[in-house]
Parts: C-alpha cells; structure tokens; sequence
C-alpha cells in the first residue's frame, strides 16, 4: 500500500517546467501590440459561445443581479472557481473553459456547489469579446496557469500576444495572473502596461493553499511560481445586458 501511494505521488509531482531558448520578453511583443491595439480583431463569434454567454448572463440576472462579476478564464475543473466563490461570496463568479468534459468533471466531484458560481462552456475569445460588447466591466478576473506556448514561435499563441488581448485589459478589474515561467509573467506586465497605461510587475508567488489542480502539481513538482496582479479598473454589474444588438434573454 505505501509504495502504490508513493508512485501515486511520484508521478502526480512529476511536472517539468517549461523548456524555451526564450530566456526574456520576446522583442517582437512590443511591435505585435502595436498592430493588435491598432486593428479591430473580427473573427465570427461561434453560435454555441453566443448561446452560453446569453445563458450565463440571464442566470446571473435570476441569482446575482448587482453583484460585481469575477471572471476565471481558463477555469478547466472549475476547482479554483469554486474557491474563488467562497472566497468571495457577495461577487458571482463565472468559471469559462471550452472543455464540455473538464467541466463535466468538476461538477460532479464538487461536494458542495456555491449559489454564486456558474461554469460556462466557450470559447474564451468570444466570451472576452462579447462581455466588452455588451458592455459589462469585471470586478477582478483571474489566468490561472494559462498554457505557455514557451517555443519563441508561438508568441501569437500567448494571451498576450492574441489579437483579442485590447478586449481582455478593456474587460477591467483586477487582473491576476499565475505561472510556472517567469517568462510569460513578464511579457503580460509589458502588454498591460503598454495597452492599459498601468504599471505592474511579475513577483514569486508561493500561495498559502493551491487554487487548483495545476497549482497544486506545480508546487509538488517543486516549481518556482509567478504571478501578477494588476487594477484596470472595474465597474460593478448593472442591470440586463445587450447582446450583439439584442437583449440577452
């Protein structure tokens, strides 16, 4: 029995850190800001994103009408989405990832579900852009371990470096990222502060309690942890939204 639980917690803490010939913030991030800030991103929005934000904002209307809103982009399990609402229970917290089975995980290992938690199935990229939109502000927002891309290649792959990134700072709040590569820390305190005109810087970071399944193998594997934190501004949740021309329903 203790050597079948000391491989379980062997191969759980057995996560390397990201690999690049990238040791600094990429010197084509700057020039990529400029264009992005500079042109209007028009990819279609996917009609299935467009249903689940309409949902999403109607359950928000039923359950939390007036609540500063919290946004958990990426949210996979959803496990730091339901920390988030009970960390902060006068806000209504939407966890976004585009896995249907993640999702359907983290419901069900949930023992008890907070009334002020939604898990929504989008895409982030429409999600982002059809919350700016419709107008709405967030009160803090949270990329907890985004994926890296940590080839110098995959630079457009980076939040930062998407041509959505203007609609992410626009969307306010407090903005905190966590990762496992100083790297990719740095380069978001770049993009922010070019686009947003705020100041921010990467820190270490070792949280009290793990937040969620990557955080917590990333602390067993023995990584160094980053994070940043930044206020964009926020505004709270006001009444029903408008939704590509029409009221959400």
């Amino acid at each position: 029995m203790f050597r079948r639980g000391l491989v379980s917690l062997t191969v759980f803490a057995n996560s390397r850190v990201p690999e690049s010939a990238q040791t600094g913030v990429h010197e084509q991030l700057p020039a990529l800001l400029e264009r992005h800030r500079a042109t209007l991103y028009r990819r279609p929005v996917a009609e299935y994103s467009r249903r689940a934000f309409a949902a999403s904002l109607s359950r928000v209307e039923e359950v939390g009408p007036g609540c500063p809103l919290i946004l958990d982009s990426g949210c996979g399990v959803g496990e730091s989405s339901v920390h988030l609402a009970r960390r902060f229970p006068g806000h209504y917290v939407i966890g976004v990832d585009q896995s249907a089975v993640r999702l359907a995980r983290g419901r069900r290992s949930a023992s008890r579900w907070p009334d002020n938690l939604d898990l929504v199935r989008a895409d982030l990229v429409d999600y982002w852009r059809l919350l700016d939109t419709a107008g709405l502000r967030l009160d803090r927002h949270y990329l907890l371990y985004p994926n890296p891309w940590p080839k110098r290649a995959h630079l457009v792959r980076r939040w930062h470096g998407h041509p959505v990134f203007p609609t992410l700072v626009a969307l306010g709040g407090v903005l905190e990222c966590r990762s496992n590569w100083a790297v990719y820390v740095a380069e978001l305190c770049l993009a922010v502060c070019s686009i947003s005109g705020r100041e921010c810087r990467c820190e270490d970071y070792v949280p009290l309690e793990p937040m969620s399944p990557f955080e917590r193998k990333y602390l067993a594997s023995g990584h160094p942890l980053f994070r940043m934190v930044v206020d964009l501004g926020s505004r709270r949740f006001a009444g029903r939204a408008v939704v590509a021309g029409r009221e959400a329903s």
